[in-house]
């Protein structure tokens, strides 16, 4: 199934420190390709770089991504957007650019494609992404739209 984006919700944290936001991802994504910061916590992270929806421009942020159990060469990661109402913009990037997207994990990148997981798949992988990371489910709580999960699976051989 492609990427299906959910509607966008209705109440949530809130997103204004953008500025602030922006910078911290930039600081993020050049500690993690110096290798400091490939973990937060008890989670790994990977470099996911999309083209832009509007600008078609390619962003980079550091997104927390858990191990997908039913495809080896994959990866889950979910667009919670720490419970704000709209998406984060790397999802929607997704959805309207599926066939541009890559990761950097532990500095090999790979060309991904998305997919959303629904029904009975997404419920069974949200229970172990709220069992492994108890945060997301309080972002879950934060906002009234349902939080997509997307296995990105590996369409070709590493690039580098």
């Amino acid at each position: 199934m492609p990427l299906t984006v959910t509607p966008r919700g209705t109440r949530g944290r809130s997103t204004r420190s953008g500025f602030i936001r922006r910078r911290l991802q930039s600081l993020a994504v050049h500690v993690y390709r110096f290798g400091l910061g490939r973990r937060m916590g008890n989670l790994s992270l990977l470099l996911l770089t999309t083209r832009g929806a509007r600008s078609g421009k390619l962003h980079t942020v550091p997104v927390a991504w858990f191990p997908d159990e039913e495809a080896p060469a994959g990866w889950l990661v979910v667009a919670s957007y720490a419970g704000a109402a709209p998406h984060p913009a790397w999802y929607l990037n997704m959805a309207r650019n599926p066939d541009q997207v890559w990761i950097d994990v532990s500095g090999r990148r790979f060309k991904v494609a998305p997919t959303s997981l629904e029904g009975a798949e997404r419920s069974r992988v949200w229970r172990r992404v709220v069992a492994a990371a108890p945060h997301v489910a309080e972002y879950a709580r934060l906002t009234d739209r349902e939080i997509p999960v997307v296995r990105l699976t590996r369409t070709d051989q590493a690039i580098g």
